[in-house]
């Protein structure tokens, strides 16, 4: 699957990690920066990224930012975007099967490096269990509407 991929000056490293990893993994990287280590605005990364997943050009995304904060922040107000903050394999494989999260985000700067596989492996690897969950992520949705 195509991937989004995305990432400001703190995430540049963590980044690379990623594009590795997904490679590994059979899916295709869409890049889009940053490749350098000079400050710049996560907005400016994150939002193209998030569009992209939500005009279907990509089918998921991965931002990451120091913290991940800013990531998440920014691509959730892409309409159709469920971003997930994600810190350990658990919460990044209940963000797949009961949230439908479509962009994973990461904090280079809190995610110690031996993790960034395993979270990125479990976000992957895990589906979206619907049933009571589809309910929930519907009305989640709906508030893009109001």
């Amino acid at each position: 699957m195509k991937v989004a991929l995305a990432a400001d000056h703190r995430g540049v490293a963590c980044k690379k990690k990623v594009k590795e990893i997904l490679l590994r993994l059979g899916h295709e990287p869409v890049d889009y920066g940053t490749d350098s280590t000079e400050s710049v605005d996560y907005p400016d990364y994150a939002l193209p990224a998030a569009r992209a997943v939500a005009k279907g050009e990509c089918e998921r995304g991965v931002l990451i930012c120091g913290s991940g904060v800013g990531m998440s922040l920014a691509a959730n107000k892409v309409h159709g975007i469920r971003a997930a903050l994600c810190h350990n394999e658990e919460v990044a494989r209940a963000s797949r099967a009961h949230n439908d999260a479509n962009v994973l985000c990461l904090g280079a700067d809190v995610v110690p490096e031996s993790l960034v596989d395993k979270i990125v492996g479990a976000w992957f690897e895990a589906r979206f269990e619907g049933g009571r969950h589809q309910r929930r992520v519907d009305k989640v949705m709906a508030a893009e509407k109001s």
